[in-house]
């Protein structure tokens, strides 16, 4: 089992920044991707962007690409998710998760952590 918990959310304006962060603890030496998705008001969980463990390759979503960058710490156990030049569409639940294959579903859930971007 993999515990994954999320930090880092709140309220911002619009254009600025937050660093969302999730910790990893349990059986992560089989950890092989993790990744961020978020859950926008009455729309479905999509992906945001994913990592993998050991290479750290990053891959992104279209709608954050050039805004949003993951990150991980190895030493840690964390993977970070800094995001710059908020938008009010990009207020959401964020949540991380992790698998142990480099596709398919994701094995392993956080709780989510909420973003809040105004206007």
């Amino acid at each position: 089992q993999v515990q994954l918990v999320e930090s880092g959310g709140g309220l911002v304006q619009a254009g600025g920044s937050l660093r969302l962060s999730c910790a990893a603890s349990g059986r992560t030496f089989s950890t092989y991707t993790m990744g961020w998705f978020r859950q926008r008001p009455a729309r479905e969980r999509e992906f945001v962007a994913s990592i993998t463990w050991r290479g750290g390759i990053p891959l992104y979503s279209d709608s954050v690409k050039g805004r949003f960058t993951i990150s991980r710490d190895t030493a840690k156990n964390t993977v970070y998710l800094q995001m710059n030049s908020l938008k009010p569409e990009d207020t959401a639940v964020y949540s991380c998760a992790s698998r142990t294959r480099g596709s398919g579903p994701y094995d392993y859930w956080g709780q989510g952590t909420q973003v809040t971007v105004s206007s």
